[in-house]
């Protein structure tokens, strides 16, 4: 059978599944395959990596086989193989990692190479490489439609969420694609606080106007972490007309936040509404299930196999962060590596399970001082009478922290709050555990919390 004939069976196989699945969990697993080999009764699929190879067979295979067979076609088994060339007999073409320069007035006219910028794309966050779950899925499928289409769509794009969980994987990937596709594309990832650190350069050396050049040549401009421009009115004026530009100019930007721009302290409006032009995007933390996929992944890179219960237990104590996951995760790798050891539940839960879960040290009374800090109200007040809206939310929190981190009863949690009445205590814990299901803003502002408390 000719190789086009082999395409042509998997295309039809892969046109059925692309409508039954959504499309960030297409793109994850099916778009990367294609036909090694196909005899009269089996086909043989290429896929780039281990990961995805043992989702195909475990999770996908009886919707491969469905289709096969709604198909009428005379295929009786796939067979799923790790392939990393394009052609049978040619390598992959791997693009030459990009430095990323920034263009100078000086470069250009000497013909001299730009110094490269630094806190450039790291060339390790791809698409292929990141696990799409409930949380991240839009985020996920809006990252994808930019790099398809850069500047038409979703502009800006705005990824909003706690620490840890993909933002500045995502957003790179971005930018790493549309290097991929070319070189050339001016593509500038930076922090907000380098952003800062490279105006305040700028003004001390007179400069102002090379800075501006720099930014506003962009094709795709990314800005990790732009809370960090709040208080800061001068930057916040340059990056404004940067905006401005930019936009003008039909080029991307694509920026990331710990919170949603209405709740960013002494931002200014007008660039408050200019985040939400595009598309706001609120990026959950990874369920159980997603957590769980990261670290088949993680490992499969280090040609690893951990056991069932290992993976859950892993997932089980890391919930918010997946930068302590992996933490962990290469953690008791690099334990089992220099012992030579296989990885099994009483090795990570030795080594692992003592150091997890809620701090010995924890408070009542350090739970409730992490509140007021955190929503800018006096302990005082918090602990007063008071009923004002901007006192009693905080003091809801509190509460309901209380409860799922200390596990106080409910006479305790009022009592640590001055309240007398239990009553209240049972109260906040509802309200505040059925609003976080639906108020992103508030499911950040508790999760933010519990990042500094047990930090």
């Amino acid at each position: 059978m000719s190789v086009v004939q082999e395409d042509r069976v998997w295309q039809t196989i892969l046109g059925d599944i692309e409508i039954t699945l959504s499309r960030a969990n297409y793109l994850t697993w099916f778009k990367n395959t294609r036909v090694v080999k196909q005899t009269d009764t089996e086909l043989v699929v290429g896929v780039p990596n281990i990961f995805i190879k043992n989702q195909l067979e475990v999770k996908y295979s009886q919707l491969i086989q469905d289709t096969i067979h709604k198909n009428g076609l005379p295929i009786e088994t796939v067979v799923f193989k790790i392939q990393t060339t394009n052609r049978r007999d040619e390598p992959e073409p791997v693009p030459p990692p990009q430095a990323n320069p920034l263009p100078s007035k000086a470069s250009e006219k000497s013909g001299a190479s730009p110094a490269p910028l630094i806190g450039g794309l790291n060339d390790k966050y791809t698409f292929e490489n990141f696990i799409v779950g409930a949380g991240n899925e839009l985020a996920y499928a809006a990252c994808q439609a930019v790099a398809a289409e850069p500047g038409t769509k979703y502009n800006p794009l705005f990824l909003y969420g706690g620490v840890g969980i993909g933002k500045t994987h995502l957003i790179q990937a971005v930018g790493n694609a549309l290097l991929a596709v070319n070189p050339k594309t001016l593509v500038i990832y930076i922090t907000s606080e380098q952003f800062v650190k490279d105006f305040v350069d700028a003004l001390r050396s007179k400069r102002a106007s090379d800075f501006a050049g720099r930014y506003r040549a962009a094709d795709v401009l990314i800005v990790d972490d732009v809370q960090f421009f709040a208080g800061k009115e001068k930057v916040q004026e340059e990056f404004f007309h940067t905006f401005n530009t930019l936009r003008q100019a039909d080029k991307q930007m694509i920026l990331s936040s710990d919170k949603p721009p209405k709740d960013i302290p002494t931002l200014e409006e007008r660039l408050r509404s200019r985040f939400v032009w595009g598309m706001s995007i609120d990026m959950q933390n990874p369920d159980f299930e997603t957590r769980c996929a990261i670290i088949q992944s993680k490992a499969a890179e280090q040609d690893i196999s951990l056991d069932t219960d290992v993976v859950e237990f892993l997932a089980t104590q890391f919930q918010s962060n997946i930068r302590e996951l992996e933490g962990a995760l290469n953690q008791m790798l690099a334990f089992c590596e220099l012992r030579g050891l296989a990885p099994n539940l009483a090795i990570v839960s030795g080594l692992i399970g003592s150091s997890v879960g809620r701090p010995k040290h924890l408070s009542a009374r350090q739970i409730v001082e992490r509140c007021a800090k955190y929503y800018q109200i006096s302990l005082e007040d918090l602990l007063s009478p008071k009923r004002d809206k901007d006192i009693v939310l905080p003091r809801q929190v509190a509460m309901y922290l209380l409860r799922s981190e200390l596990h106080l009863s409910f006479p305790k949690i009022a009592h640590e709050l001055g309240r007398k009445d239990h009553t209240t205590a049972i109260h906040s814990v509802e309200k505040i555990t059925k609003e976080s299901e639906f108020d992103p803003t508030l499911r950040t502002a508790v999760n933010d919390i519990k990042d500094k408390l047990y930090a």
